[in-house]
């Protein structure tokens, strides 16, 4: 075992956004820091580096924002997804710092730019990064580094020496050996365990075995695992997590956002037997994307297919593999291998059940079906143009909910209720103490931001003291 007998002020453990900016506010408060990412530096970031934006309640429009975002507005945004199931004390305070996030964050290099267009509807609500996330990583990290900060690679945490809640070391595995880092602070951003599969089938059965895994590899749960273990409190349902509907050609691993669609609301999805199964048109794609991955998880063998004919080819972004076409409906039914009778049949039911409206992709149209189950409640339009189109999708994890439970100044709570004494979190890692369920675009780099500068600044207080 290598020895070096170092010891810091604060251990961040992750390389993510919530890492950075534990990282940044602890250092800026004073305190020695260390960060162990334990990916090689060219993946390193973990899912950070597919992002793009970040939802913060703001007063005034902005030179990147074009109006107001409250903080009431953002509330109840994040009550609709989860449908309640947050903490809303912690809810409520994460919303009210977001509000000066965008400054901060900005003063660590980060730079924005207009929203992205499209079926997004985010300009108002969400900062986008200029050159997308991993532009903004590489911001965080050229801050830290600057400020002396010390970061490691490839280094990964494979145990914790943590008694009644108070933390002394942690053993690391690198290239060079395995040794112990001592740090008077601990900060876990490490991230869910998404893509441990094993343990994704724990809980999901064998229907996992079909997930593909959006962001990075390295986000096996090792962390949390250790942390459950000695006595954390563990919050959030090992069941939810953030998932969208990926195209099924994607990487098992590390699609990225480039992998996901945004065109469900302008035609129709159907499983393999070519049914229908969810209204597509429910509300704008910024609060309902999230709810894709589930929907297709439960369908059978985990696979449907996004419909749509040539009016709609323009109207979103497109993902990186090209959409399945076809002159007719009967010719793109062979080319998904679907029942061509089945999928006729599904089409011409929806078509006769919409009705006349006024379509427009930027608001709740009054687009709709009439009589048909599931309906199409907005964006409802004949498919009836050649040529038609197909996505193939699957489910696709960004990341999980079963965490650590926290308090507002990011401390670990122990099962026994008490906070621990020296131990923060941030990031996925505790996000499911505010996402019990669901998701909204822009969240979870918020929660990673925002308890990221709250456990840096109070695990370089604790250390000072």
């Amino acid at each position: 075992m290598v020895d070096r007998r170092s010891r810091h002020d604060v251990l961040v453990v992750g390389g993510g956004n919530a890492a950075l900016c534990a990282a940044i506010s602890a250092r800026r408060a004073g305190a020695s820091v260390l960060v162990l990412e334990g990916a090689p530096k060219f993946y390193r970031g973990g899912n950070t580096r597919h992002t793009r934006n970040m939802r913060c309640a703001h007063d005034t429009a902005t030179g990147t924002l074009t109006g107001p975002y409250t903080e009431e507005e953002f509330w109840t945004d994040l009550t609709l997804v989860t449908k309640g199931n947050t903490d809303e004390a912690l809810a409520r305070f994460m919303i009210h710092e977001s509000k000066s996030m965008l400054d901060w964050i900005a003063e660590q290099g980060v730079r924005f730019q207009p929203s992205l267009g499209g079926t997004l509807s985010l300009g108002r609500t969400n900062s986008f990064f200029l050159g997308g996330g991993r532009a903004m990583l590489n911001a965080l990290y050229r801050t830290a580094e600057g400020l002396g900060v010390e970061v490691r690679y490839d280094a990964e945490v494979i145990d914790l020496a943590v008694d009644n809640g108070v933390f002394t070391a942690a053993t690391v595995r690198s290239p060079a050996g395995t040794e112990e880092v001592r740090a008077t602070t601990l900060v876990a951003a490490a991230g869910g365990f998404e893509a441990n599969i094993e343990w994704l089938k724990a809980h999901w059965g064998a229907v996992a075995e079909n997930f593909l895994i959006r962001g990075t590899r390295y986000n096996r749960g090792t962390v949390l695992r250790m942390l459950l273990d000695h006595g954390v409190a563990p919050v959030g349902d090992p069941t939810q997590c953030h998932a969208v509907a990926i195209d099924a050609r994607a990487p098992k691993f590390d699609g990225g956002i480039i992998t996901r669609l945004d065109c469900v609301v302008f035609g129709i999805v159907v499983n393999k037997h070519a049914r229908r199964f969810y209204d597509e048109g429910e509300d704008i794609w910024p609060k309902r994307y999230a709810i894709w991955g589930r929907l297709v998880a439960a369908q059978p063998d985990q696979i449907a297919y996004i419909l749509f004919d040539a009016k709609s080819l323009r109207l979103f972004m497109p993902s990186l593999f090209p959409p399945i076409q076809a002159p007719t409906l009967r010719e793109l039914a062979g080319r998904l291998r679907l029942d061509p009778d089945a999928l006729e049949a599904t089409v011409d039911g929806f078509n006769a059940a919409v009705r006349p409206g006024h379509f427009d992709d930027k608001t709740l149209d009054d687009c709709r079906t009439e009589g048909l189950d599931p309906p199409k409640s907005h964006w409802a339009r004949r498919l009836d143009t050649a040529p038609f189109y197909a996505y193939p999708v699957r489910p696709g994890i960004t990341f999980t909910y079963l965490g650590t439970r926290v308090d507002h100044r990011a401390r670990m709570l122990m099962t026994d209720g008490s906070a621990a004494e020296n131990m923060f979190a941030a990031g996925e890692i505790m996000a499911g103490n505010i996402l019990g369920q669901g998701y909204a675009a822009g969240i979870g780099m918020t929660i990673g931001g925002v308890f990221g500068r709250v456990a840096g600044r109070e695990a370089a207080a604790h250390a000072r003291h």
